[in-house]
């Protein structure tokens, strides 16, 4: 699409609604990646003021989906000054595991979306 950042890939209709379709590598400065049969888009909603918008993002695959409830949620690591940390809504622990829970209207905030409004 002309005169978008290089991460918005196109739109997309989803149920009669055009959506804007974001690359998360490209986003996050990584290496591009060929589409492949586990390449998948995720239609997430991302809140700025009182508006919502419909976005989907391209990931590499989808390996699970979790229900994490509140209590085993904790605030991101604090890494000082080397490590940006803005974009974690914090740490999902799963029996032994972590997962890193994006704060998907932090990454995909108002700079993405001023396209589209």
């Amino acid at each position: 699409m002309p005169q978008t950042p290089h991460y918005v890939k196109g739109v997309v209709n989803l149920r009669g609604q055009v959506i804007p379709v974001i690359d998360l590598r490209a986003k996050f400065g990584m290496e591009t990646t060929e589409v492949t049969e586990q390449t998948c888009i995720i239609v997430v909603e991302i809140a700025q003021g009182t508006r919502t918008f419909s976005t989907g993002i391209i990931v590499d695959h989808v390996q699970e989906v979790l229900d994490i409830p509140g209590t085993a949620i904790e605030e991101a690591p604090q890494f000082g000054g080397v490590v940006d940390t803005n974009f974690i809504l914090g740490m999902g622990k799963i029996g032994d595991s972590v997962k890193i829970l994006l704060d998907i209207d932090r990454v995909l905030g108002r700079d993405t979306l001023e396209f589209s409004a």
